[in-house]
């Protein structure tokens, strides 16, 4: 286990060799630095987790403390790093599924210009969100947090050429400050109570130093929150991510599969102790999550973009885990995390298929017909797809997902139970409209299927883990996280599985009947007048941009304009221009004249006998 560093070391050295590198290396060796320092963080991580599973015991953890951060008034964080059952699942999703994902990408980037500085960008994404999930302290924790919003708004805006990637990349910054803004106030009142930032010993004061409700510490939990629905893309600052699309397709898979959105349930769950003893907000957290599923569910309906669907999608599941966190599912929404990780990731890789195969084209409506010419990839697309709904017993997904909505009937949260079936539903509509659209039906484009090992292995691995496959692996978070009332089982278990089983094969049926053949019936009704306002409303995700445009940006801009020449700006750019001036009448003085010399040291002199004469 002393050779947890090299997880992150690698992708950093990697970074550090395509950085400096930059324009002096092939692509080929460009992508071997890149995917190979995946690929060793990733060995690297099975090595120590072997490790740690056979010598630790259950609950227990591992620190390595490689240094001493900071040392000012004695407030002394260490760099040190962390390892427990929570932090090696991540470590695991993160290097396993980030190396497939690189690797795909040795492929899909070829003939790109700056292939090299995707792959810098991508290493120090990798590394970024190892030391979020590895540090030992929210210091450390928010060291990777800040860093990886660095490197998504480099990844989004790749194509800094066309102006619209540069606005979706300050778009994600923008957004995701605010929530980064409000998680750092919470470290704050933390440390200001606790006197430290130490996660394990935050959790351990909590409850002897706070009350359940406590309104300082459910201020910081709320706080806290903030930073997560940022990072999440949850309710209400989730606007990010559908522009997000705007970076190549192996960026939004590392984005939405191994890294960025998961951070938020990462820190609810590490900081669980927290929440716990703010139920409040803890219920918020469901809240937000139900919502947000929701919303996303009825937006991905309307959409026209493969990845803008996929987009919606992952909000949609992350909403899912929220919800298990709300409603105290925390090993639950672990797991789905996992889970999620690998259908979405095939998903957002066979999209990038897609796009290669129909010459870059992303509008569901020029595909159609596409299961002849790419069969390889509409088995992906239909396991993937299938692990999205929840298909039961062949998908990994039917594992995680029903697990979150019996958890949720046991704890009695059936307001939460009750969304998440309904988000279900609108999953297997939206799901299956995408692939019955692409796949099947007339032909409207040619497309040409990719080769290749760095194209297929990726695939073909990640299906392999969508399946139930995927289920045997199970996230070691026991005496990690608080166990819920769900994990003992119950009467209603097996009713509730057959209930959701029910309602994800609705769902499947119902994208049949409108998208499969010449779809009369949906053409017509999105053309009637109520389908209009209706279908505007989702195809916009329910107004927020055009909200968040009226009530921040314009205001906001409006300030800019009138304060461009404000008086603070003249009254400081009055000092260099009095320095400037004074600067142009002394140079006057040095004509070289030794008379004039003469004459202004005779001058100064009778000045001073003056001064002197009159004090």
């Amino acid at each position: 286990m002393n050779l947890l560093f090299l997880t992150f070391l690698f992708p950093l050295l990697g970074f550090l060799i395509l950085a400096f590198g930059r324009d002096k290396l092939s692509e080929d060796t460009s992508a071997i630095v890149g995917v190979g320092s995946i690929g060793l963080s990733a060995l690297t991580t099975v090595w120590v987790g072997i490790d740690f599973l056979m010598n630790t015991p259950e609950g227990g953890s591992y620190t390595q403390v490689l240094w001493t951060w900071i040392n000012a008034g004695g407030f002394t964080p260490q760099f040190a790093l962390h390892l427990d059952g929570l932090s090696l699942t991540m470590l695991g999703v993160i290097t396993g599924v980030g190396f497939f994902i690189h690797l795909f990408a040795s492929w899909y980037m070829r003939g790109e210009e700056g292939y090299e500085r995707f792959f810098s960008y991508m290493n120090l994404f990798v590394a970024s969100m190892l030391f979020l999930v590895l540090g030992d302290s929210l210091v450390f924790l928010y060291l990777g947090w800040e860093g990886v919003g660095l490197c998504s708004f480099l990844l989004i805006g790749f194509y800094y050429k066309d102006p619209a990637n540069g606005l979706a990349a300050r778009k994600a910054f923008v957004v995701t400050r605010v929530g980064d803004t409000f998680m750092a106030i919470g470290l704050f009142i933390l440390y200001w109570q606790l006197e430290t930032l130490n996660i394990q010993e935050i959790l351990a004061q909590v409850p002897q130093k706070f009350a359940s409700g406590d309104p300082l510490l459910s201020l910081a939990a709320l706080l806290l929150l903030g930073g997560a629905v940022g990072k999440s893309a949850q309710l209400p600052l989730q606007t990010w991510l559908p522009d997000a699309m705007a970076g190549p397709t192996p960026v939004s898979a590392l984005i939405h599969a191994a890294t960025m959105v998961t951070a938020g349930v990462y820190l609810i769950a590490r900081t669980h102790t927290v929440f716990i003893y703010a139920p409040d907000v803890l219920y918020l957290v469901g809240v937000i999550g139900a919502i947000t599923l929701l919303l996303a569910g009825f937006t991905a309906l309307v959409q026209s973009d493969i990845k803008r669907i996929l987009a919606y999608s992952t909000m949609s599941q992350i909403g899912y885990m929220f919800l298990a966190l709300g409603a105290g599912a925390w090993s639950a929404a672990v797991f789905h995390l996992m889970t999620h990780a690998f259908f979405k990731a095939l998903l957002f890789l066979s999209a990038g298929a897609v796009i290669v195969a129909t010459h870059h084209e992303q509008d569901i409506f020029k595909m159609g017909g596409l299961r002849k010419k790419l069969p390889f990839i509409y088995a992906c697309f239909m396991v993937g797809g299938g692990a999205l709904v929840a298909l039961p017993f062949l998908t990994v997904g039917f594992y995680s997902k029903d697990e979150i909505l019996w958890e949720a009937w046991a704890s009695g949260y059936r307001e939460f139970f009750y969304a998440g079936l309904l988000g279900a539903l609108l999953t297997s509509i939206y799901t299956f409209r995408l692939i019955f659209i692409v796949f099947h039906g007339e032909e409207k484009t040619d497309a040409h299927a990719g080769h290749g090992i760095a194209h297929t292995l990726p695939l073909a691995v990640l299906l392999v883990l969508s399946t139930a496959v995927g289920a045997l692996i199970h996230p070691p978070l026991a005496s990690v996280l608080p166990a819920s009332p769900g994990e003992a089982g119950g009467d209603m278990k097996h009713t509730l599985e057959f209930i959701s089983m029910a309602v994800a094969l609705a769902g499947i049926g119902i994208a049949a009947w409108l998208f499969l053949g010449d779809r009369r019936f949906v053409t017509s009704l999105a053309q009637s007048g109520p389908g209009r306002v209706v279908g505007g409303l989702w195809k916009h995700a329910w107004g927020f941009d055009w909200l968040y445009d009226r009530l921040f940006v314009r205001p906001f801009m409006f300030l800019v304009r009138i304060n461009a020449r404000d008086w603070a700006d003249a009254g400081i750019g009055l000092l260099p221009w009095l320095t400037r001036q004074g600067n142009e009448v002394l140079t006057a003085t040095q004509s070289g004249k030794v008379r004039w010399y003469a004459a202004t040291m005779a001058i100064g002199l009778v000045v001073v006998m003056a001064g002197f004469v009159l004090v």
